[in-house]
């Protein structure tokens, strides 16, 4: 299973928005076929490690990370692949939280007679999947949010530069994990005062994630580099059938950026976004994983509305004194019991600083 679960992270940075899965067919004590799930559209992992197989399937195992579909969406159902192929016993590392599978595929293997077992290194299993579980189960994406700062957790000087507090060994692996994401989210104002462009750069990548800014008043320009590369996405409140805003429209439509139309908090429009709202309309689009890279204000609304999954920290060997918090808006606590406490999964030594991993005390916590 753990091999299995291996060749899962293979499609880490392509499967979206189906989950990450991997398959080992074993026979006799030998591996005798193998497979992961690369994209949506594809085979899934089950029946690429069945044509590996070919006959030797008859009479195998096979440990898959996920429980094997029983419906007919993109590709057949995995559950009669493997029925048709003579496989004799299923080892599934945790059920499909997806409600059109949800125990289906298990229990149709169960009836064919095949030895059907569940929950072996389920935990790792989830790991893979943390937003498609959430998806599935909760109808949001999962959050991560990146945070670069200083020792003193400063994210930047006092008039706003930030670049760069990090290394470059720290920088590569933050766009690993953009490249893993399904969206890169920030604010208008990192746009404005940045000119970023948000995509991935430093690590090899065969899919770009969508990019998203929050701009509630469209005050961004549509010149601006976020908007020259594709998959460029906009949310706002603002009233879009407003004859002012009616050129800007029209030149990110000509980009092809995609505007979402998101209700304020107040009901008001070009006001804060309710991100729960946002983050039901990316769901909808299929969106597993967010990654989110802003300043203080849109991080601290994140906060706030209690969206935030996971923490990715690179903390660089300097101090900055008086600089920028890397959260703002928060509200203050009585004492130092009220503050929430994170769980730690990860801290490694990235270039000449450090990166910290924290994630609520989730079902879920990604590896």
């Amino acid at each position: 299973m753990q091999k299995a679960i291996s060749l899962a992270e293979h499609g880490l940075f392509t499967t979206t928005p189906n989950p990450r899965v991997g398959c080992l067919m074993v026979r006799d004590g030998k591996v005798v076929g193998q497979g992961w799930h690369e994209r949506a559209g594809e085979a899934h992992a089950e029946v690429v490690a069945l044509r590996q197989a070919g006959s030797r399937a008859r009479g195998a195992t096979a440990f898959i990370t996920l429980e094997p579909c029983n419906h007919i969406g993109k590709t057949g159902p995995c559950a009669e692949a493997l029925i048709q192929a003579g496989v004799r016993a299923v080892v599934a590392a945790m059920e499909d939280p997806n409600p059109i599978v949800a125990g289906k595929g298990l229990a149709r293997l169960r009836e064919a007679g095949l030895d059907v077992r569940c929950g072996l290194l389920a935990e790792k299993a989830a790991a893979l999947n943390p937003g498609f579980i959430l998806r599935m189960t909760k109808g949001r994406p999962w959050v991560r949010a990146k945070m670069a700062c200083s020792m003193d957790g400063r994210v930047a000087l006092a008039n706003g530069v930030s670049q760069w507090i990090t290394s470059p060994e720290a920088r590569a692996d933050g766009h690993a994990f953009r490249a893993r994401s399904c969206l890169v989210v920030t604010g208008v104002g990192t746009v404005l005062q940045d000119d970023p462009l948000l995509n991935v750069r430093y690590v090899d990548t065969p899919r770009q994630p969508h990019r998203l800014v929050v701009d509630p008043r469209l005050m961004a320009d549509p010149d601006a580099r976020f908007f020259r590369e594709p998959k460029a996405m906009v949310a706002t409140t603002a009233d879009l059938d407003n004859p002012i805003h009616r050129e800007g429209i029209d030149r990110l439509a000509a980009r092809g950026v995609e505007l979402i139309s998101v209700a304020s908090q107040s009901g008001r429009p070009g006001e804060r976004l309710a991100l729960h709202d946002l983050l039901r309309q990316l769901a909808d689009r299929g969106m597993n994983e967010i990654h989110l890279e802003a300043g203080p204000a849109l991080v601290g609304g994140f906060w706030s509305e209690g969206v935030i999954d996971e923490w990715l920290v690179y903390m660089a060997p300097v101090f900055l004194g008086q600089g920028m918090p890397p959260v703002s808006g928060m509200p203050e606590l009585g004492s130092v019991e009220a503050a929430p406490r994170w769980r730690l999964i990860g801290q490694d030594l990235v270039g000449d600083g450090l990166r910290i991993r924290l994630v609520k005390p989730h079902p879920v916590a990604p590896q």
